[in-house]
């Protein structure tokens, strides 16, 4: 019988306890929705365990799937490194954003924070000084944009233009009575304090624990597997099939 490959989550890592549950949660998630599949969860830096660790203790094939939504160093050069190192020959998958499905979550958050037809909307990311990470975000807030019928505003807590501040000052400016800031962070920590600090009048939820975005964990692993030798061995997981009942099929 062949071994099929675990799926392995690489977050980033946080310092707060409440981040670390939410990847946690995440991924039981992520493994009721293909039971009897082995799914660990791991981290780049800070919160254990390393990935690494988790990668050299496998006994068999994996597949890495990046908790990241946009592009950028961790994407591009340290997750490689690490599964280089730790594991040469797993496949890494592709990071989680933009996607339609990230767009649905994001809605809900917005329409849970108290969302009105009348706010202007802005999509506040960490940021990163990859100009193509602030380009997926920019991606992103277009996808949101499309699915609310306004326009959507990318702005970035850290690096990257303009500064959620920036974007707050020049939007209360128009005629919107509120600013919305839809939190573009996969959990809560350091950047979701900031949103939340940011003045904005209603700053929705992380995206966090969510069966669409264990859906989109799913596609990512099997457009990674697709055309392997492992493809067969993944199917034949009881529950593979069910896997992404809500994805789209170009993945975009």
């Amino acid at each position: 019988m062949t071994l099929p490959p675990a799926l392995v989550l690489a977050a980033h890592g946080t310092r707060s306890a409440e981040g670390e549950a939410t990847i946690a949660a995440l991924a039981a998630r992520v493994r009721r929705a293909r039971p009897g599949h082995r799914v660990e969860a791991a981290y780049l830096e800070i919160s254990s365990p390393p990935l690494d660790g988790i990668l050299a203790g496998l006994p068999g094939p994996a597949v890495v799937v990046p908790l990241l939504l946009a592009g950028g160093y961790h994407v591009h050069i340290d997750l490689p490194a690490v599964v280089a190192r730790a594991k040469p020959g797993a496949l890494v998958a592709g990071r989680l954003g933009p996607h339609a499905l990230i767009t649905s979550v994001l809605v809900r958050r917005l329409v849970s924070a108290g969302l009105r037809s009348t706010d202007t909307v802005v999509l506040g990311a960490a940021g990163s000084s990859d100009p193509g990470a602030l380009d997926d975000v920019r991606a992103a807030a277009r996808l949101l944009s499309m699915r609310l019928s306004r326009p959507v505003t990318a702005a970035f807590a850290s690096a990257g233009r303009p500064a959620v501040g920036e974007a707050l000052d020049r939007l209360r400016s128009g005629p919107a009575p509120r600013v919305a800031l839809a939190s573009y962070l996969l959990a809560p920590g350091h950047f979701q304090g900031r949103l939340e600090e940011s003045g904005a009048d209603l700053v929705s939820r992380p995206l966090g624990a969510d069966d669409e975005l264990a859906a989109l964990v799913w596609h990512r692993f099997d457009e990674a597997t697709a055309g392997s030798a492992w493809q067969g061995a993944a199917r034949r997981v009881p529950g593979a099939a069910r896997g992404l009942r809500r994805a789209p099929a170009s993945g975009g």
